[in-house]
């Protein structure tokens, strides 16, 4: 069961430049998406209602997205508005569409009540759009595991030490307690490591290797929103176990938006930005490159988790005091999808009073 009165990442703006359409399963329902002859971003269901056939084997003609069977043609309500061979429209030739919208380099899909709909729900990741800050899009990562294994994933910074001490990890991050926080829109994890040798990637960026205060800051929202603040500075530069980053130093932000495709399979969407050695392309790429290798590494070890589960569903597991901000995401992730089914269920009653 998912969460459907919020906004998801349906696709990377990059993905429509040539104005699509672009066929995306979200949420287990076929979306299609275009560009219509004014660049702006369309989505609707990905099904004709003449013979179902996905309208994203079709082309875009204007406006208008045009089935590749029978050619009949919908607009961006989801309406036909043409069926060759006929002056007539049948009533009820209409498919569902979606709102969408585009920001942060995303295309953000609603797949709830449309009415509901409010563009200042969608984060505000802002250090995109600001030139202060180095920005890279991501890859298209199409991950075969549950979405919330990717919030738990994103939760748990320890498992850095082990799984990517080749850029961003060391195995000085387990030395330290993690902090979890239920604030009242997410849940917010904490970390400071002090005067610990810094990873690969924080060595790279300040050009040493010596010891270094680090911090590691994770803020979920629901569905499935997760920025990532990291970053190091020198020993003792301020006070530890404050929420503020220190003022000197390198920070990072990795921002994550995993959006279910189906119960086990996953389309993993994210950027990251920086705040040093901006504007230099060798390590504008060096940080694509690494966050890359980080999130395969990811990958590979969910996916192996995923099918471990599905080959046992019913099998308990253990939890250990680092799993306690992952637990309580999916606590309030659960919260959120019953007051959403029991809104549901008094609309249902009203209506049918």
């Amino acid at each position: 069961m998912f969460l459907k009165n919020c906004w998801y990442v349906a696709a990377y703006d990059r993905e429509l430049e040539g104005n699509g359409p672009l066929g995306r399963m979200l949420l287990n329902e076929p979306v299609v998406m275009y560009r219509d002859s004014a660049g702006k971003a369309i989505a609707l269901e990905d099904r004709c209602c003449h013979r179902q056939l996905p309208l994203s084997l079709g082309q875009v003609k204007g406006d208008r997205l045009q089935c590749g069977y029978h050619g009949l043609e919908f607009d961006d309500t989801g309406a036909c508005v043409n069926v060759p061979g006929q002056s007539m429209v049948p009533p009820g030739a209409l498919i569902k569409s979606y709102p969408l919208a585009e920001k942060w380099g995303f295309l953000w899909i609603w797949m709830g009540d449309a009415v509901l709909a409010d563009d200042s729900l969608i984060p505000n990741w802002w250090w995109v759009d600001d030139p202060d800050w180095g920005y890279n899009t991501g890859a298209l990562l199409h991950i075969q595991c549950n979405y919330e294994l990717i919030t738990d994933n994103l939760l748990d910074l320890s498992h850095l030490g082990y799984v990517h001490n080749r850029t961003i990890g060391n195995s000085a991050i387990v030395d330290f307690p993690v902090k979890t926080e239920r604030l009242s829109d997410r849940v917010r994890m904490s970390r400071w490591i002090q005067d610990r040798p810094p990873p690969p990637l924080y060595a790279a960026g300040m050009n040493s290797h010596d010891h270094v205060d680090r911090w590691q800051i994770v803020e979920t929202e629901a569905p499935a929103y997760s920025v990532v603040y990291a970053g190091c500075g020198p020993v003792a530069a301020g006070e530890y176990g404050g929420q503020d980053e220190y003022e000197t130093g390198i920070r990072l932000r990795a921002l994550n938006a995993p959006t279910p495709e189906t119960a086990t399979s996953s389309f993993y969407f994210y950027s990251h930005v920086w705040d040093f050695k901006v504007g230099d392309n060798v390590w504008t790429k060096k940080m694509y490159d690494d966050f890359l290798m980080t999130f395969m590494e990811d990958c590979h070890i969910l996916e192996a988790q995923q099918a471990s589960i599905d080959r046992d569903p019913a099998r308990s597991m253990v939890d250990i005091n680092v799993d306690a901000p992952g637990l309580a995401a999916r606590r309030m992730l659960a919260e959120r999808i019953g007051a959403e089914r029991v809104l549901k269920i008094d609309k249902e009653t009203i209506a049918a009073e």
